[in-house]
């Protein structure tokens, strides 16, 4: 079962950020795992578009999902990271209407979008030819168009981000979100609940998914709101290894 459909279902996604693995067989240590996805981060690290597509291919071949990061909001960057197997596009400090309006139309084909049409591309599994209605069709349909919110002014505009046709999550990145509210890091203070409480508001109001990348103490308090589920990064995973096999070696006696 795809993402969309999944989340569609009532079901929660569960995923992580990876920014430094660039072997594409992390993609099976995360199927292993369990998860549904990764989200590959292209806003605070440096994957090349060749390298993601070995990831994609391989995520895909083995039932993982993988998502991207563009560094910007962009055509470019949009369409590159869909044809080259991505499943949605995560767009940071979207901010407005007009920004999420753009996120749809370089995300999703006619008639939602203006998606350019690339066939025989690792997104349609290198099947070409005709059939592009059907194409087009199938990608709206599971392709997620994701606007983070990570701003005070995002949060201002939180209902009408989600009232956009097409825009299928709301993400909120809460440490960015956090500093653009004058309370960096402290990710737990009122304030900071109240603004990811209002976004989970507005996406409910538009029938749009609520997600939240973040540590267990803000999933768990915004558990009965979320679908699209996002914790740690690869190097949060990584140091947290190193750490305690080191302690554990440390303390042999």
């Amino acid at each position: 079962m795809e993402l969309k459909e999944k989340m569609i279902s009532g079901q929660k996604i569960y995923g992580t950020m990876l920014r430094v693995s660039r072997n594409p067989a992390v993609c099976y240590l995360a199927k292993n795992a369990g998860l549904d996805y990764v989200m590959f981060d292209c806003e605070h690290s440096n994957y090349s578009y060749e390298s993601l597509h070995d990831m994609f291919i391989m995520g895909n071949a083995l039932g993982l999902s993988g998502l991207l990061r563009v560094p910007q909001l962009s055509r470019d960057h949009i369409s590159r990271a869909l044809d080259c197997g991505s499943i949605g596009a995560i767009v940071p400090m979207t901010e407005t209407i007009e920004q999420a309006q753009e996120i749809v139309r370089w995300s999703k084909y006619f008639p939602l979008g203006e998606r350019g049409y690339g066939s025989g591309c690792a997104h349609t599994d290198y099947v070409g030819g005709g059939k592009h209605l059907e194409v087009m069709e199938a990608a709206n349909r599971k392709i997620i168009s994701i606007a983070q919110i990570e701003t005070k002014l995002a949060v201002d505009n939180a209902d009408q981000i989600a009232a956009v046709k097409g825009i299928d999550v709301l993400l909120i990145g809460p440490n960015d979100l956090s500093i653009s509210l004058g309370i960096p890091g402290d990710l737990m203070n009122p304030i900071e609940l109240d603004a990811i409480a209002q976004v989970a508001a507005s996406c409910k109001k538009h029938g749009k998914f609520f997600g939240l990348h973040a540590g267990l103490s803000l999933l768990e308090k915004f558990s009965d709101d979320l679908s699209f589920v996002m914790s740690q990064t690869d190097t949060d995973i990584l140091a947290e290894g190193f750490s305690r096999i080191n302690t554990n070696c440390r303390n042999i006696e």
